[in-house]
């Protein structure tokens, strides 16, 4: 090429694929239970196309009561932990996630639970 006066021309194609994550059901009901009683389920994240290992966060929502006060009746936990981890063969494995309720007060609520990545995806 340095010295060879041809021209060279290079068609590069490709697809980008950006990681995602899917939940298997993916949505949850937690049945009604007493106060102070916790309702627990689990279920499946099964992260898509991440290329490099990368660690689940989970914004849990804040619940506001008649009065003024503010609730965190949701907790999570992941028993094999919360890495996104790449297989040998490019695949990512899934993780177990376990999602609870528990509060004193009367309440209920529909809404939104956000899982993110570390680089905020």
């Amino acid at each position: 090429i340095n010295d060879n006066p041809s021209h060279y021309n290079i068609i590069l194609t490709g697809t980008v694929k950006s990681p995602k994550i899917n939940f298997d059901p993916p949505f949850l009901m937690l049945m009604p239970v007493p106060l102070d009683v916790k309702t627990e389920t689990a279920f499946n994240i099964i992260p898509q196309d991440y290329l490099r290992p990368s660690r689940i966060q989970v914004e849990l929502p804040e619940l506001k009561l008649e009065h003024g006060d503010r609730i965190y009746p949701f907790s999570v936990r992941f028993p094999e932990g919360q890495d996104i981890i790449l297989s040998p063969d490019g695949t990512n494995k899934g993780l177990i996630c376990h999602i609870s309720f528990k509060s004193s007060r009367p309440v209920s609520f529909l809404g939104t639970m956000f899982f993110i990545d570390k680089e905020k995806n």
